[in-house]
């Protein structure tokens, strides 16, 4: 069972045979993989799985993918996921509309699977810098996940693993407000129950590792939404 810490794409196709060739080839690269079928069930799917990447075909039904690319980027803090536009549409004024509405990558069918998993590699290493092992610097915090360090102004810091995976997907995604569900699903996993005060409870002994040698509190509490990393 891989964790919800392992990339989840979403594929928005309204054709089954693509999602499902599509669906096999991602999971034997180790993602998983979220499905939807028309521009509707797609924005449901981001608001509530937060995929890191969309593989977003262009022809959908009810809501055109071009739509839910411009509803997603028009969305306050526009979408963390990295969305590639996936289109039969190979003129360079479509390419150009795709990106200019806010897609971050245009593949154009008929296309190879590797060229396809070559683009979503590349786009998770913007939005998931820690899947590619680089490490993290935010201010004068900085965290190594190849070495599993972490330091503040140049002093090494003594984390606990779950303090650690809390602060790397603060660092992640710094000024995101993480709901307590959403740390939960992604530090913990969505298969695993763990009631919400135990975020409150790790978050501060997080805030305790961090100042230990001084330093103000980076992490903002944001009152009836969770926390972020400013």
């Amino acid at each position: 069972m891989r964790s919800s810490d392992t990339p989840l794409v979403l594929i928005v196709d309204d054709e089954p045979a693509q999602r499902a060739l599509l669906s096999y080839n991602l999971e034997a690269a180790g993602f998983r993989v979220a499905t939807a079928a028309d521009g509707e069930e797609a924005l449901l799917l981001v608001a509530e799985e937060s995929p890191d990447v969309i593989l977003l075909d262009w022809m959908l039904p009810r809501v055109s993918g071009i739509e839910v690319c411009r509803q997603l980027k028009a969305q306050k803090g526009g979408t963390d996921a990295a969305v590639i536009m996936v289109s039969a549409r190979s003129d360079e004024a479509d390419r150009v509309r795709g990106l200019e509405t806010g897609a971050d990558d245009y593949i154009t069918k008929p296309y190879s699977v590797n060229e396809l998993l070559a683009r979503v590699r590349a786009n998770l290493r913007r939005v998931r810098p820690l899947q590619a092992g680089r490490a993290l610097e935010i201010g004068d915090l900085r965290l190594d996940p190849e070495t599993h360090r972490v330091s503040r102004a140049g002093k090494d810091l003594h984390l606990g693993p779950t303090e650690f995976r809390l602060l790397a997907a603060l660092m992640e995604k710094p000024g995101r407000v993480w709901t307590r569900e959403a740390l939960l699903d992604r530090v913990w996993g969505r298969d695993i129950y763990v009631d919400t005060r135990t975020v409150d409870v790790h978050i501060g002994r997080l805030r305790k590792a961090l100042g230990a040698r001084g330093g103000d509190d980076p992490i903002r509490t944001v009152r009836g939404a969770g926390y972020s990393l400013d």
